[in-house]
């Protein structure tokens, strides 16, 4: 699917790097290869959640506020020693770390270069009291949790000179110890994802997390992790290869379904089936769903038809000779 680095994937990585430095100059990182990018004063939340996590530098300190969505007032706050963000999982500003249960939030320590010879993280539980620190030799940034904060899912960069080289890991909470088997598609050799995350979509639950890739120059894709399971699905969209604005795609759910869209500007691009982990194109046209208009466009045919049929047989009855 994605085979070795090429020039052309050290082009694109090359620009995504000056990118995020020129536009957030001086700011912190949250864990990300990429300098630049921290959403610590955004904060993270789940979907329809009543409260929204933030973290203040505070310089040996880290202030982290749980803060009302509507009407913004502050419901509770502790100060960790260190320097921790809330983790970025994705260069669009798609934010992680907070559980579906709301009841455990991973912090990371912001990263100053890379690679790093080591990681951090904190952990908190939902009264914001601190649960543990974390130190991992090598390089990592937070990719995911289970809806229930048994299990961080994490990036471990394998290649000091490849920031597009990685593998996925899993980390018990509970037992403090990083499990040893790397998270993989099975039908997929091991080493085959490659790529920058350009945005992040989490379903409703909390037990997927969908991450679209932009494939380090090849085909992008969509990386489909199960938190609860442990398995993740590595899905093809061909479609998109060489698309000009694929740093601009944006994942959403289908309306009344399960499945994901791609979107541009708005528009479906692509659409992901969340239970065959295929990918297609979508059924419709700039925004528009033409099948009821092919529907409308059949039956007008076939009634054109039937008066066609009607009109010849009349001239046919006008012609005949009249009998005695």
């Amino acid at each position: 699917m994605r085979g070795r680095i090429s020039h052309v994937r050290a082009l694109v990585f090359a620009s995504i790097v000056t990118v995020a430095l020129v536009l957030t100059a001086g700011a912190g990182a949250d864990g990300l290869p990429v300098l630049g990018i921290d959403v610590g004063s955004v904060g993270v939340t789940v979907p329809a959640g009543p409260e929204r996590f933030v973290t203040i530098n505070e310089g040996k300190w880290i202030l982290v506020e749980r803060i009302a969505r509507h009407g913004g007032r502050v419901q509770g706050f502790t100060r960790v020693k260190g320097n921790f963000t809330i983790p970025a999982v994705a260069y669009d500003g798609s934010a992680g770390g907070l559980s579906a249960d709301g009841r455990t939030i991973v912090l990371i320590e912001p990263r100053t270069s890379f690679p790093r010879s080591k990681t951090r993280f904190a952990v908190l539980n939902a009264g914001l009291g601190l649960d543990q620190t974390i130190t991992l030799p090598g390089d990592f940034s937070f990719d995911a949790i289970s809806p229930d904060g048994r299990t961080m899912y994490l990036i471990n960069y394998t290649d000091r000179n490849d920031p597009t080289r990685y593998s996925v890991r899993a980390y018990d909470l509970g037992s403090y110890r990083l499990l040893p088997k790397a998270i993989t598609d099975p039908a997929e050799h091991e080493d085959a994802m490659r790529g920058a995350p350009i945005t992040r979509l989490m379903s409703a639950d909390g037990r997927w997390a969908y991450t679209l890739y932009d494939g380090a120059g090849k085909t992008p894709f969509v990386h489909a992790l199960d938190t609860v399971a442990q398995r993740a699905h590595c899905i093809d969209l061909k479609m998109l290869a060489g698309r000009a604005d694929l740093w601009s795609l944006r994942l959403r759910p289908e309306a009344g379904g399960s499945n994901v869209r791609v979107l541009s500007s708005g528009i479906p691009v692509a659409v992901v089936d969340t239970t065959t982990f295929t990918a297609g194109l979508p059924p419709t046209h700039a925004g528009w769903d033409i099948r009821p208009w092919l529907v409308l466009g059949a039956a007008a045919l076939v009634a054109l038809l039937a008066a066609l049929a009607v009109t010849a047989t009349r001239r046919r009855l006008r012609g005949r000779p009249a009998t005695a």
